[in-house]
């Protein structure tokens, strides 16, 4: 089972994760691309690398736009060290 972060420390990371803030317990970031193809491309690399961690993210996509959001079920649905080290990895992927 995976430890809940503390309101201070995930405020803490959220001063290195540029785009992402905090939605009740959840980490949420969006985006908005071009067109659908871009936004697919885009959740494509996310679905990679989301399984290459094991974590995945929920996922909300209406054409061209794209919401993540992070948090982890085996820790009651709240934000800890699996979900930053997600959203760290995510700001490496090409985006508008």
């Amino acid at each position: 089972m995976s430890a809940a972060l503390s309101t201070e420390q995930i405020q803490a990371a959220l001063a290195s994760l540029p785009g992402w803030q905090l939605e009740g317990a959840k980490l949420l970031k969006s985006y908005e691309f071009k067109d659908f193809k871009a936004a697919l491309a885009f959740l494509n690399q996310v679905g990679a690398l989301a399984e290459a961690q094991g974590h995945h993210p929920e996922i909300h996509n209406i054409w061209n736009q794209v919401s993540l959001r992070l948090c982890t079920h085996d820790a009651g649905d709240r934000i800890t060290e699996k979900d930053l080290t997600l959203a760290r990895a995510l700001q490496s992927l090409s985006h508008p």
